[in-house]
């Protein structure tokens, strides 16, 4: 008699899916991390508002939003990456480049829809050569996003020759979709949050999209399990380079006017929004809601910092601080929320 054994590709693995179906509501409640940083957005807004009342005008929640429009797709994709032990540090100058070449193109007298694609594309082809360097060469994805960096800033430099895009010269109805809305709803938030959605319901739902978390939180395990890795690393990078590649045309649409640089050291701001978004920088954990969120709380801070008038030399710095300080609350939160679970199973299990 034969007999049977099963293959080791046959088992998935275990992805760190960060609400159990076996769960209570309060066991939910507790896990969701984005809701410590809700509430210190909430905190922030109320504190600045009873500070200065002008704070909550139509015009300047608006334009936090418009804003945080931007950072929010950066963030979104970011997490793909992030999520996979990987990091792409690349995207400021990918959105450079597309707002710069797109609006060239324009101003050029090319079609919208053309220069559109065309920024598309050079976003995805970015995002492939970076996917394809770390996940089929094996190159540290530190080194090969930071080396992409400053080639994409090179070429950007090359093409641009000291020259910028006046936005007299973009057809208006290229910036009508960074300045005008549908029914007093601003086109940018609807696009980021519904590509926000797209993708968070994707991870979450799919179990292609439930692999990214499994090679974050242990790419050994699921390799034996068959997960194709270099094929969904490479996925990652390709949809964050399209984002990024959205991105960069938003850009153009918001501020009509672009340079060489724009967007410079925006990767940093973009990881910043992921971290404190509650996405684990080794892997395997976050969602992209709380990167929504985190692109959201920096892009207000740095609103309440000019709202309260604070000096442009110490704004780097204040916004440095508090970001230290919602990280570390943050943290202290997650370790008191996990004492309290472990606590709460041993006596389910003990009862």
């Amino acid at each position: 008699m034969t007999a049977v054994t099963a293959s080791p590709t046959a088992t998935p693995p275990t992805p760190p899916a960060p609400i159990q179906d076996k769960d209570g509501l309060l066991d939910k409640v507790l896990r969701a991390r984005e809701l410590t940083i809700a509430a210190a957005l909430i905190l922030l807004v109320v504190a600045t508002t009873i500070a200065n009342p002008r704070f909550l005008s139509a015009q300047g929640v608006e334009d936090i939003f418009l804003n945080a429009s931007i950072l929010t797709l950066l963030a979104v994709g970011q997490t793909l990456v992030v999520v996979t032990r990987n990091i792409d540090l690349s995207v400021g100058s990918v959105v450079g480049l597309v707002a710069f070449v797109t609006g060239k193109l324009v101003t050029d007298g090319h079609s919208i829809a053309f220069a559109v694609i065309v920024g598309l594309v050079i976003g995805v082809v970015c995002g492939l050569v970076n996917g394809l360097l770390v996940s089929f060469c094996r190159v540290p994805a530190l080194v090969v996003t930071l080396g992409m960096l400053y080639v994409i800033k090179g070429i950007d430099y090359y093409i641009a020759e000291g020259q910028q895009i006046n936005a007299a010269n973009v057809p208006q109805g290229l910036l009508d979709l960074g300045s005008g809305g549908f029914l007093g709803v601003p086109y940018l938030p609807v696009i980021a949050v519904a590509i926000m959605f797209i993708v968070g319901y994707y991870l979450r739902a799919y179990p292609s999209g439930r692999e990214f978390y499994a090679i974050g939180s242990n790419p050994e395990a699921a390799r034996l399990a068959g997960v194709p890795i270099s094929k969904r690393v490479l996925t990652a990078y390709v949809v964050n380079g399209l984002l990024a590649g959205v991105a960069g045309v938003l850009w153009l649409s918001r501020f009509g006017t672009v340079v060489a640089d724009n967007a410079a050291g925006w990767e940093l701001t973009v990881v910043s929004a992921v971290v404190v978004g509650g996405v684990a920088i080794v892997g395997g954990v976050g969602t992209v809601y709380g990167a929504a969120l985190g692109a959201l709380l920096l892009t207000t801070i740095g609103s309440v910092l000019v709202v309260l008038k604070v000096n442009s030399f110490w704004q780097d710095a204040l916004t440095g601080l508090l970001l230290l300080l919602a990280i570390s609350a943050d943290r202290l939160v997650s370790l008191r929320v996990a004492r309290t679970l472990r606590k709460r199973s041993a006596a389910r299990h003990g009862s």
